[in-house]
């Protein structure tokens, strides 16, 4: 079973997504949390970690990072855990750092996630409890 870690950076109501690329093999021309596959030896947190500064360029402070549940797609060979994590709080201003993976990035409202093509469909109930947890209250995560 492949293991995958994906972040909610949730800043004022919106939820960072980034857009796989259409010449992508899995997934392509979709939008999806930033994130990708544990590698052997790693924690979440520590995958989660390092793909959020390949992928957009932020250190996440780990104290602040939760996990806010699983999603399981596939069978076999082709299961994939999908652990969907809270990020709490980061330093640096996320950016495609990533542009053969993703050929966009983008703050969106919780309100719009409904009409987005998704990579995992129920990545919008778990990013409201997020929401809906802090309150939609202005935050600044940004240290």
């Amino acid at each position: 079973m492949h293991v995958v870690v994906i972040g909610a950076l949730v800043e004022n109501g919106a939820v960072l997504l980034v857009h796989r690329s259409p010449t992508r093999r899995a997934y392509p021309d979709l939008w999806d949390l930033p994130g990708g596959h544990v590698e052997a030896g790693e924690s979440e947190r520590q995958a989660l970690a390092r793909e959020m500064h390949e992928e957009i360029g932020v250190h996440i402070v780990a104290e602040s990072s939760s996990p806010v549940g699983d999603l399981h797609l596939g069978s076999g060979e082709d299961a994939v855990h999908v652990a969907v994590w809270h990020v709490g709080a980061w330093v640096g201003t996320p950016t495609n750092c990533a542009p053969d993976e993703h050929d966009d990035i983008a703050w969106v409202a919780t309100g719009e996630l409904g009409d987005l093509p998704l990579v995992h469909g129920g990545v919008v109930g778990l990013v409201r409890k997020v929401v809906g947890a802090a309150g939609f209250e202005p935050a600044t995560p940004r240290l």
